[in-house]
C-alpha cells in the first residue's frame, strides 16, 4: 500500500514537471508576433529632432515629444541594421533625406530606385543623396515609375500611397503599412531587384555599344 502511494506520488511529480517542461519549450518555439502597422496621414506636425540627436534641446516653435504618424515612419526606417531599400516615385522631404543620410553614416546600404522625371524636379533630395555617395538609379522606361516602398533588412516592408514629399506628410489624405509578414515581403524584394537590374546604367551602355552603326552612303552629283 505504501508502495503504491509512493508511486502515485512520483506519478503526479514527474507529470507536474513533464507539463512544465512542455510550457517551457513551446514559449520557447512559438513564433515571434507578426508586425502589422497601419500609419494615415496627414501627420500632426511635431518636432523630430529628438530621433536624430535625443540628447539636443530644440528650440523650435514645434511641439515636442509628441508621437505622430510621420515620427514613428522615421523610426521604422531609422531602425535599419544592414540595408535598405527605397523604391519611391517622388523623393523631395529633406527629414526623410535625413534619416537616409544618418544610416549611411551607420555603415547601413542604402540602395534608393526613383522616377527619372520627377528625381529632377525643385526641392527633390536625389541630388544631396548622389553627392553624400548613395546609390541612387532612376527607372528610364517610358511608363511613370510610381511605385512607393521601402524593405528594411530584407525583413520589414512599408508601403503605402504615402509620396517622400512635405506636401504628402502635411496635407495629403494617405496611407502607410508595415508589415514583417514573410509572404508580402518576398514580392517586393523580388520586383526592387528586378527594377534595379533593369535601370543598371551599364547595362544601358553595353545596349548602346552593342548597336550597329547607321551607314549612310552618299552619291555625288
Amino acid at each position: 500500500m505504501m508502495w503504491t502511494v509512493k508511486a502515485v506520488g512520483l506519478g503526479v511529480v514527474a507529470l507536474s514537471l513533464s507539463l512544465e517542461l512542455f510550457a517551457w519549450l513551446r514559449r520557447r518555439l512559438k513564433p515571434g508576433r507578426t508586425l502589422h502597422e497601419v500609419l494615415f496621414f496627414p501627420s500632426e506636425m511635431a518636432c523630430v529632432q529628438h530621433i536624430f540627436v535625443p540628447s539636443d534641446s530644440c528650440l523650435c516653435p514645434l511641439p515636442h515629444g509628441v508621437e505622430t504618424s510621420f515620427s514613428r515612419l522615421l523610426c521604422r526606417i531609422l531602425s535599419a541594421k544592414s540595408s535598405l531599400d527605397v523604391c519611391i516615385f517622388c523623393f523631395s522631404n529633406m527629414d526623410l533625406c535625413r534619416v537616409l543620410l544618418a544610416l549611411q553614416i551607420k555603415g547601413v546600404t542604402i540602395r534608393v530606385l526613383t522616377d527619372k522625371d520627377y528625381a529632377a524636379i525643385p526641392g527633390s533630395q536625389i541630388g544631396v543623396l548622389r553627392e553624400a555617395g548613395i546609390c541612387v538609379r532612376c527607372d528610364g522606361t517610358p511608363v511613370y515609375m510610381h511605385h512607393k516602398f521601402v524593405v528594411v533588412d530584407g525583413r520589414l516592408l512599408i508601403t503605402g500611397s504615402l509620396n517622400w514629399t512635405l506636401s504628402a506628410v502635411q496635407s495629403n489624405m494617405e496611407n502607410v503599412l508595415i508589415t514583417d509578414e514573410p509572404e508580402l515581403v518576398r514580392p517586393f524584394i523580388a520586383e526592387f531587384s528586378r527594377l534595379w537590374a533593369l535601370n543598371d546604367p551599364a547595362r544601358k551602355h553595353h545596349a548602346v555599344d552593342q548597336k550597329p552603326a547607321h551607314v549612310v552612303s552618299r552619291t555625288r552629283d
